[in-house]
């Protein structure tokens, strides 16, 4: 089994900054790389606000925080191909997936593992594309990655068994929890998960309740700690759009249908807490319902 020293990410956005500050606070050696400058600081910058706030806790020292810090550089796409382990973390779109890989595939070492942080996308299809398919494998961390304790382990149709037992052993030692998933659209837990906030914004399309009655029902009546709507807005309209497309394309059936309302709040841009609006409106002190 290959054993895992150092961490290489692509896209420092919520997902690839969270896994890169798990990483160097169990040790691991990281390079991020963004296709943007702007993308690696403000990756940087959110890493050292989520160090502190366990400072403040006290749920790390200052030492710690200032080790598990030291540990994060910035590099290029080579350099991140040439850890021990290289995660993709970029926006759920296949295409832009394939891309990454098909180039940390030309600078990867023999014994590099590839790994996708795909919430929903076919690890064998992304696989396909790196001429060494037993060496790739799915990695789906839950957001936000610090505190979240779920990793889902996918291997492909070609994962062999030395990568899936690395890989395993890599999120555990991050202190997380792995579920082992089949290579089908979505997974586990977003095959529940996005399915259910679709039938949310169905639920507020047709009118059966509001917004804040949709959320505070789910709240108090299936005790779920965040209500669908506002954690759609928590994970990203386009990033649950994606999910529900891959599910309605993967698997052919009418129940995965994207609501329209969903696809309209995408086209006009609202896609959540990331933008400041969603279904519902974050630029005021309090979130208020935008339906």
């Amino acid at each position: 089994m290959s054993e895992i020293k150092s961490v290489g990410i692509v896209g420092a956005g919520q997902m690839g900054s969270g896994i890169a500050q798990v990483a160097a606070q169990s040790g691991y050696d990281v390079r991020l790389y963004d296709v943007s400058p702007e993308g690696i600081d403000k990756g940087i910058a959110g890493i050292k606000k989520g160090l502190a706030r366990l400072v403040s806790k006290e749920s790390i020292t200052q030492a710690d925080a200032d080790a598990a810090l030291s540990r994060i550089k910035a590099g290029t796409l080579a350099e991140v191909a040439a850890q021990d382990l290289a995660i993709e973390a970029a926006t759920e779109n296949e295409e832009i997936k394939k891309a990454i890989f098909r180039d940390l595939a030309q600078h990867a070492g023999p014994d590099t593992i590839l790994a996708s942080n795909t919430s929903s996308i076919s690890i064998t299809r992304l696989a396909s594309v790196t001429g060494r398919p037993e060496k790739f494998i799915g990695l789906h961390f839950m957001n936000p990655v610090p505190i979240m304790r779920l990793v889902e382990i996918i291997r492909g149709i070609a994962t062999d068994a030395p990568t899936y037992e690395a890989a395993v052993t890599f999120a555990r030692s991050l202190g997380k929890t792995t579920a082992n998933s089949e290579d089908f659209p979505a997974f586990i837990v977003n095959r529940l998960l996005a399915p259910m906030i679709n039938e949310a914004v169905y639920t507020l399309y047709e009118g059966v309740g509001t917004v804040e009655a949709i959320d505070t029902a789910m709240k108090l009546g299936a005790n779920h700690p965040m209500g669908p709507l506002e954690l759609g807005d928590f994970i990203g309209l386009d990033t649950l759009l994606s999910i529900m497309n891959v599910l309605h394309d993967g698997l052919a059936d009418s129940k995965y249908r994207p609501c329209p309302l969903l696809v309209k709040y995408v086209e006009a841009g609202w896609l959540g807490r990331k933008v400041g609006r969603g279904f519902y409106d974050y630029r005021g002190e309090t979130p208020v319902p935008t339906r």
